[in-house]
């Protein structure tokens, strides 16, 4: 059965999701911090009984995490609520999901088959005495950072957010004055980027990582994402990410940091 997110089923649809706190981590953050009417209306879980067997976001993304059992009834409730441009979920979750609607749905543009979630504690983080300063965004650097941010996007999901689209560095600015924005700078310039995503009692998701070309290959990313990881993990008792299985290049950065493989999350787009 799918119904609405209640009061009565918010914690038990957040102990569900804290059973995988890496792969969960958005769906939990709607409910502990966008407290949005519009937000809540998209919402939706299913149960079996009393048990919560997967919760649901219907916005731009479907983003979904259930039980095999529950994704049929997921199927059907989402004929109801077309739209989305992409779906998102552990790549098993997906897969079922689906094979459930593709016959009435639009297909996909791109698929991003295998998407690493990655994670790293205070135990596992490998300092680096590197030469970059980390610190947060300044309001003044937002179009530097809208750009960089815009630029791993077009390479990560191959579309540009800036086309038609001013919301994406009004987006941008707010973060920045939220202190969510953290760059490296090295001589003058910002070396490296990422901001704090979705973040949960158990994790925060990293976001928005990327490297100006012309920096590669100096150590600059390794040395600010260590420092930046160095600070946040003061607030925050993990941190997360997830990125194509193709970037080798991100990959073997994380690993230098010191995250480790922690699931796969698979993305459509339409």
């Amino acid at each position: 059965m799918i119904e609405p997110i209640s009061g009565a089923t918010e914690a038990p649809a957040l102990a569900y999701l804290a059973r995988a706190p890496y792969l969960n981590v958005f769906l939990m953050h709607l409910l502990l911090h966008d407290p949005a009417p519009e937000t809540r209306r998209n919402i939706a879980i299913a149960r079996d009984g009393d048990a919560i067997t997967g919760v649901a976001y219907w916005g731009r993304q479907l983003v979904l995490a259930a039980e095999p059992s529950s994704l049929p009834a997921f199927a059907q409730y989402a004929a109801q609520h077309r739209g989305e441009r992409m779906i998102v979920a552990p790549r098993e979750t997906v897969r079922a999901y689906w094979e459930l609607v593709r016959a009435w749905h639009a297909p996909p543009r791109l698929v991003r088959d295998r998407q690493l979630v990655m994670a790293v504690d205070r135990r596992r983080l490998r300092r680096d005495g590197g030469r970059a300063l980390v610190r947060h965004a300044r309001i003044e650097e937002w179009s530097a950072v809208t750009d960089g941010s815009a630029e791993m996007i077009r390479h990560e999901l191959e579309y540009d957010p800036r086309r038609g689209a001013p919301e994406f560095g009004l987006g941008i600015r707010r973060m920045i004055e939220r202190k969510l924005w953290w760059v490296g700078e090295y001589e003058g310039r910002l070396c490296f980027f990422c901001n704090v995503g979705p973040w949960s009692p158990q994790t925060a998701q990293l976001q928005g990582i990327w490297t100006p070309p012309e920096l590669r290959g100096q150590g600059l990313a390794t040395a600010s994402l260590a420092a930046i990881c160095d600070r946040l993990l003061e607030i925050s008792p993990t941190l997360s990410l997830y990125v194509n299985d193709f970037n080798e290049p991100a990959i073997a950065l994380y690993r230098r940091v010191g995250f480790q493989h922690a699931g796969d999350f698979q993305t459509l787009l339409f």
